[in-house]
């Protein structure tokens, strides 16, 4: 790819490339940074969650989907950003979104030193360290400390594809250092005839060779649980972005940025493990002196943590050649199932649904309501269209086993006696069925996609057929309005797309 020419604004100090034990040093300097017993460090931040109301692309032609900026304001607004870090120290770390010397993307994250923590969780993730003569394609800007007046919540993240630069006004949640760089990427991605996936990546040892699965899926949906969740001694490639490529499957980040609300070691012992221990960054995790309360909701539900692939068993330095099944996750309560086997262009209308109930990772006004994200990837900075074109284009020329996992509930909300909780163990012998092959499925003659009727390690067909649930229940009325309106819903939700294929369209009727 050819190199961005972005030249770094000037600061009054700049730690460049320091080590993350000198990064360490100096997040460990910050007001609102406690050290845990287990040695790492939990800082509280201001801002919860990813700031979506204040995200703009920078272009004179905007494209009626994503918020835009025009070139002129947008210049404007990075000169005051520029004066503003003139008077500041600045921490510089650089590395690869990636890792294969033919497809990584140099990126760089220039953030105020008064908030190096989130320099040290993104030095987890980026691939490294820098070769010599690095020149970066992507940079991300940072002044958690300065306002954006006039934006909502005086925020900004302003993302300008064309320069590759993402500035940050504002806000010192993590995310948005991992996801500015990210959300760039997406369209380079997109450029060289791939699609970005918001996924996880993981191999599963079968008797008939390994299996590759990937899980996309809205953040808090279960996307990291799934991917980590082992079966068959199965390892974690990848946790939040990988790139689907006509000649195989990508890897994006060195490390991981888990959501910790509810972390326990029995359910999850491998990310239970990897939070525990000095190296990873915890980000508004309840704390009791230095003791952790995973469960402990009054600040947020949105704990996060980082840490490097090395303190796990993982394979994010395999080379995967190509991926076998892809799973789209949806955190539902009514209708649809445990899991569904989607074929064709009915697998395609379903990615670009992207149908799920909101957490608390974006933010205070997603939380419980119901949501369509196409493609589950709320990072595509172009239109929506080209990512349900491209995933058919895809998945005719290279064919993969899809299927809807739903990691949430049927038969109800949580509060409904009568419903039943769809959990983790449901999910990992679902998965662990679809990589050895030995699910039963027959046609469900209300959505025309395929049901399991048996799946290895789950007795309960009402799981797996909610259907059924609602009809033992006295519910049968219930349910068809159930279909009768998810199908007109989301035959309406897919017509808002112009250019979307008319076979996508179709598929959900």
């Amino acid at each position: 790819m050819a190199k961005m020419l972005f030249r770094l604004p000037e600061a009054a100090r700049v730690v460049e490339n320091p080590s993350p034990a000198e990064v360490k040093a100096l997040a460990a300097k910050m007001p609102t940074a406690r050290e845990t017993r287990y040695g790492n460090l939990n800082v509280q931040t201001e801002v919860l969650a990813r700031s979506k109301k204040s995200t703009f692309l920078v272009t004179d032609e905007p494209d009626g989907q994503n918020q835009s900026l025009p070139t002129d304001e947008a210049a404007q607004l990075a000169e005051k950003q520029d004066e503003y870090i003139a008077g500041r120290e600045m921490v510089q770390i650089d590395g690869y979104i990636g890792n294969d010397p033919e497809f990584r993307t140099p990126a760089r994250l220039f953030i105020e030193a008064a908030n190096a923590n989130i320099a040290g969780m993104q030095q987890q993730l980026f691939f490294g360290p820098p070769e010599e003569g690095f020149e970066p394609e992507l940079t991300v800007v940072y002044t958690p400390n300065l306002k954006a007046e006039g934006f909502p919540d005086d925020r900004l993240i302003m993302v300008d594809l064309d320069q590759g630069v993402t500035r940050v006004f504002n806000s010192d949640y993590f995310g948005e250092s991992k996801k500015g760089g990210l959300r760039m990427w997406n369209k380079l991605v997109y450029d060289r005839g791939g699609l970005p996936l918001h996924a996880g990546c993981k191999i599963i040892p079968t008797d008939d060779g390994e299996k590759v699965c990937l899980a996309v899926g809205l953040s808090g949906t279960g996307k990291t649980t799934t991917t980590f969740t082992r079966q068959n001694g199965s390892l974690p490639v990848q946790d939040d972005f990988v790139a689907w490529m006509p000649d195989g499957v990508y890897v994006t980040e060195n490390g991981c940025f888990a959501k910790t609300y509810g972390l326990n070691p029995e359910d999850e012992p491998t990310i239970y493990g990897a939070v525990t221990q000095p190296d990873s960054y915890l980000e508004n995790v309840s704390q009791h002196g230095d003791d952790l309360d995973f469960y402990d909701e009054s600040y947020t539900q949105n704990g996060r943590a980082t840490f490097p692939f090395s303190v796990i068993e993982s394979a994010a330095d395999r080379e995967i050649a190509e991926a076998h099944f892809l799973l789209v996750l949806n955190r539902n309560e009514n209708v649809i199932p445990a899991v569904a086997k989607l074929e064709g262009p009915q697998a395609a209308a379903y990615f670009m649904l992207g149908e799920t109930k909101g957490t608390a990772a974006g933010g205070a006004e997603e939380a419980g309501k119901s949501l369509r994200v196409p493609g589950t990837n709320p990072f595509f900075p172009m239109l929506h269209d080209l990512q349900g074109n491209r995933f058919l284009e895809l998945l005719d020329e290279h064919p993969l086993d899809v299927f809807l996992l739903n990691t949430g509930r049927v038969g109800g909300p949580e509060e409904d006696e009568r419903s039943k909780k769809v959990r983790i163990k449901h999910s990992s012998a679902i998965v662990k069925g679809i990589a050895e092959g030995t699910i039963e499925w027959e046609r469900d003659p209300d959505f025309g996609y395929l049901v399991a009727s048996t799946v290895p390690g789950i007795d309960d067909v009402e799981v797996l057929q909610p259907r059924r649930l609602y009809e033992r229940t006295g519910r049968a009325n219930e349910y068809r309005e159930h279909v009768v309106r998810l199908k007109a819903e989301r035959a309406e939700f897919l017509a808002k797309f112009p250019s979307l294929s008319a076979e996508i369209v179709a598929a959900v009727r």
